[in-house]
C-alpha cells in the first residue's frame, strides 16, 4: 500500500470520528446552554396564557361534528416546559447513547470499507499459493457447483465402495 493511500484513509477515518464526537457532544452541549432560557421564556405568565388558550380552543374544537376529533390535552403547563424540566436529563443520556452507539457502528463501517481489508487478513489469493500448494485438497476443491453435483453421484458410489472394504 502507498504511503499517499495509507494518509488518506487515516485523514478520512479521523474526519469520520470528528465529525462523530461533534454529533455526540455538540448538541447536547447547545441544549445544556439553552435550556435556562427557554425555560424562562415558557414560564412566563404570557407563554402560560397562550397554552390555556390553546387548550380552550382545542375544548370547544372537541364538542363539534366532523371529521377529525379533537382532543384537549391534559397538561396545565406547554409540553416543551415538561420536557425541559422533567425529562431534559433523560433525552441528553438518550441522545448520547443511541447517537453514540450508531455513529460508532458507523465509524467502524466506513473504518473497515477504507482499511480494504479482505478474509484473507489483507492478503490476495496469490500471495497465499505458496503457503497451500503442500495442503491437501478437499475433494471437490476447486470445482464449479455445476460439476460438484454432477459427480456427487459417483463420489457417493466411491465413498460405498470404501464402507464395504472397511468393513470386512
Amino acid at each position: 500500500m502507498t504511503r499517499r493511500k495509507t494518509s488518506f484513509r487515516a485523514a478520512a477515518t479521523a474526519a469520520v470520528v470528528a465529525a462523530w464526537l461533534a454529533a455526540v457532544v455538540l448538541p447536547p452541549v447547545v441544549l445544556m446552554r439553552s435550556r435556562a432560557d427557554w425555560l424562562g421564556q415558557l414560564d412566563r405568565p404570557e407563554a402560560r396564557s397562550d397554552w390555556d388558550a390553546f387548550r380552550q380552543d382545542m375544548r370547544e374544537q372537541s364538542g363539534r361534528d366532523g371529521p377529525v376529533q379533537r382532543k384537549v390535552p391534559r397538561s396545565a403547563e406547554p409540553p416543551a416546559l415538561v420536557w425541559l424540566r422533567d425529562y431534559f436529563r433523560l433525552a441528553v443520556v438518550a441522545w448520547v447513547l443511541f447517537t453514540g452507539v450508531l455513529g460508532g457502528f458507523f465509524c467502524l463501517l466506513v473504518a473497515g470499507v477504507l482499511g480494504g481489508r479482505s478474509g484473507t487478513g489483507g492478503r490476495s489469493a496469490a500471495d497465499m499459493a505458496p503457503e497451500t500448494a503442500g495442503a491437501p485438497r478437499t475433494p471437490g476443491a476447486g470445482r464449479s457447483l455445476a460439476e460438484h453435483h454432477s459427480g456427487r453421484h459417483h463420489h457417493g458410489d466411491q465413498q460405498h465402495d470404501r464402507d464395504a472394504e472397511n468393513s470386512q
